[in-house]
């Protein structure tokens, strides 16, 4: 938004920056890679690491409440940053309170108290100029924060027919013009604001013009300067995305290690799950050894990026019921959560076609409109299946009832009998079995899934599999490249910022003479490729 007198022809900046600008998903696939085999415990335990690629911390101490604002302000900033680089629609929604909330009760009651005792001041005779002289204070800070630094002219002229000390001079006397400034105050407003408030001006001023009501008439004037305050963040916001973008990861990293120095035990979640993923990858090698002969007697590591691949993979499936997660992945929970719950209506929506096809069989085959209908149908009738409260054999029961009915009106217009009674009761069974977790079809399909996004996130260039679904899952192809496409996307620039961290963890479960790795014959994990 404009800061000046003058409204500028673009509201972003930086744009000569904009080409030399990669994306992340871009930036982490240019990062040098190794396949397992190339990753030799002298690259995870040697010293020889930049002062910026290697993270480091300090021993447990006592910190003082300055050290912890200071670790909070760090953890604003970072969460921020990662967001105006992760979400290119970022915005800051002005006014954005949950309806019914606490947060918005406290606010309404503190903002009508204020009101009324604005109102009730004017009202007395003589009036009261108490309130009003805070809130032209209030107004004239608001308005100096548009200002660029070298509106000077503009400054001086606030300044002076916001003059606070004359204003209180006259408030003594009686003779503040109260509607008068509030007229200043909308022309002033009308300079500073973007163009898409203009409409909100004019209201301004015609609310100045045939309305009596000063208290109303500030009310006003707050609600667009609100606006205007959003409008100026959310144009800083796209002026500093492009250099976020073009130095975010070393921001992130820098600002992640200056929390880890002022709070060392900041990893203790991140660790706690790459350990999972790798007590998980060494039972796997345990069973394997004990069914085969193969390979005995040869050395094998454990591949870091194996290991850290398969961590990967448990997040797409994390429980946030029963643990937090990693701190790395803190800034990304929102939308992790989003994929989840997108994901797990997906895999239902499949599995309940999978069971209708497998159960009708040739009669329904090949009908493409048939099965666009009976995949919204069950998509919109398991929409959030995610709530705790959702009642998901109920919904499925409704599910099967729908599908029934949409079976057997296609049926009977191509001179197909409609289903059976039994057959009917048998396929709403089966539905409404995919709601216990050990359902053949519920396992097979997650197993797949889990396969697909296994492979995007072991492949240097995830984006040219993107297509590549697995044998069963076509119908959810669309939805499951979309989700693969965002959530490659965090995976990928959550590697290139924490890379040095995961590396120093591995380091330390991998190669410490404790490790389970290391404390059994070794052989070499199956090549994936992966990248840092």
């Amino acid at each position: 938004m404009p800061l000046n007198d003058e409204r500028p022809s673009s509201t972003s900046s930086g744009e000569d920056q904009s080409s030399d600008v990669e994306s992340s998903s871009e930036r982490c696939d240019s990062v040098t890679s190794k396949s397992d085999l190339e990753c030799s415990r002298e690259s995870f335990t040697s010293d020889s690491s930049s002062k910026h690629g290697t993270p480091s911390s300090s021993p447990p101490k006592t910190l003082t409440f300055e050290e912890v604002m200071d670790s909070t302000r760090d953890l604003i900033n970072l969460r921020l940053s990662h967001e105006i680089v992760v979400n290119r629609s970022f915005r800051l929604e002005p006014n954005h309170v949950p309806q019914n909330s606490l947060w918005k009760a406290v606010r309404d009651n503190l903002h009508k108290a204020f009101w009324d005792i604005l109102e009730a001041e004017l009202n007395e005779d003589p009036p009261e100029y108490g309130q009003a002289v805070k809130l032209l204070e209030e107004i004239r800070e608001i308005l100096l924060s548009f200002l660029n630094p070298g509106a000077n002219r503009m400054r001086t002229q606030i300044m002076e027919v916001l003059d606070m000390d004359l204003i209180r001079q006259q408030a003594d006397n009686d003779a503040v013009d109260i509607k008068g400034l509030a007229s200043y105050i909308i022309t002033t407003m009308g300079k500073l604001c973007a163009p898409e408030r203009d409409g909100e001006i004019k209201k301004l001023r015609e609310s100045t013009e045939s309305t009596d009501n000063i208290v109303t008439l500030y009310k006003e004037i707050f609600c667009v300067l609100d606006l205007m305050r959003a409008d100026m963040v959310n144009y800083t916001i796209e002026a500093v995305r492009p250099v976020l973008l073009q130095y975010g990861v070393e921001y992130e990293r820098a600002k992640f290690q200056s929390i880890l120095e002022k709070m060392p035990n900041a990893l203790n979640c991140t660790t706690s799950w790459i350990k999972s993923a790798l007590e998980e990858l060494h039972s796997a090698l345990v069973s394997t050894e004990q069914t085969s002969d193969q390979g005995k007697g040869q050395p094998v590591v454990l591949g870091p990026f194996k290991v850290l691949n398969v961590a990967f993979v448990h997040i797409l499936t994390w429980d946030y019921s029963k643990s937090s997660l990693p701190e790395t992945w803190m800034s990304d929970e929102t939308q992790l959560r989003d994929i989840q719950w997108q994901l797990q209506r997906c895999q239902a929506v499949n599995e309940v076609l999978l069971i209708v096809y497998s159960t009708i069989g040739g009669p329904i085959q090949g009908l493409t409109a048939l099965s666009g209908r009976l995949k919204r149908m069950t998509s919109v009738l398991l929409d959030g299946m995610h709530r705790p409260d959702f009642n998901l054999v109920d919904a499925l029961e409704g599910v099967s009832t729908q599908i029934c009915c949409e079976l057997n009106t296609s049926l009977t217009e191509r001179n197909y009998p409609a289903l059976t009674p039994a057959l009917q009761a048998t396929l709403t069974g089966q539905i409404c079995s995919i709601s216990q977790k050990e359902n053949p079809v519920r396992t097979l399909v997650e197993d797949r899934v889990k396969q697909y996004f296994t492979m995007l996130i072991c492949d240097l260039k995830p984006q040219s599999k993107l297509d590549q679904v697995p044998a069963g899952l076509t119908a959810i192809k669309p939805e499951l490249v979309l989700i693969g496409t965002k959530f490659i996307s965090l995976v990928n620039y959550n590697r290139a910022v924490y890379g040095p961290f995961y590396a120093d963890i591995l380091r330390k479960l991998m190669f410490d003479s404790s490790s389970p790795a290391l404390s059994r014959p070794q052989e070499t994990a199956p090549d994936c490729a992966t990248h840092s």
